[in-house]
This record gives structure tokens, C-alpha cells and sequence, in this order.
């Protein structure tokens, strides 16, 4: 059966692909996110959330969105430091 995926991370892409008949939303992502946790990502199914053992039916659409991205500013606010574009400006030294 066919279903449409949204991948979110990264560059992103949607697509149409075919996955067994009765396979969960778990067990879907668990086969995705290879090197990703699904705790970090919002998982819905037709734009809404779905318990872990929502079994996928033809055609729907399911999207992954990180919702932890590498280089982000934390809770505090504060930055991990600078970024390869920022450069740290110093005083002249000496007149």
C-alpha cells in the first residue's frame, strides 16, 4: 500500500512509498529514523498526532519534524559559542 511521507529533517523531501499492509506508526518510524531517536521528532498522521500502535492506512500522510536542531540556542537562551560566520572583533591596540 502506498502512503505519503514527509521528511522534515535536514533538506527535507516528500514522497509516495509502499509499506506492508498493518504496519504501525512505530514500527514505520523505527524503520526511518535509523540514526535518529523518535522521541525527538513530532510524528503526525493526516497533521494530527496518533498514538504509537495507529496502524497506517492507504494514503495517508504522515510527516517527521525534528523538533531538536543540531546548533540551536538552548533553554538559557545562550549560544555554544560562536558561529563560523561570526567573527570576534578586538580593539586596536596602541595609537
Amino acid at each position: 500500500m502506498k502512503i505519503l511521507y514527509i521528511n522534515n529533517d535536514g533538506g527535507g523531501f516528500a514522497d509516495y512509498i509502499s509499506i506492508e499492509p498493518e504496519t504501525t506508526i512505530s514500527k514505520f518510524v523505527d524503520q526511518r529514523l535509523k540514526h535518529g531517536i523518535a522521541a525527538d521528532y513530532l510524528i503526525r498522521v493526516n497533521r494530527q498526532p496518533v498514538s504509537s500502535d495507529y496502524i497506517l492506512q492507504e494514503g495517508d500522510r504522515v510527516s517527521l519534524t525534528p523538533t531538536k536542531i543540531e546548533g540551536a540556542r538552548g533553554a538559557s537562551g545562550k549560544s555554544h559559542g560562536p558561529r563560523e560566520t561570526e567573527r570576534v572583533q578586538f580593539a586596536p591596540t596602541g595609537c
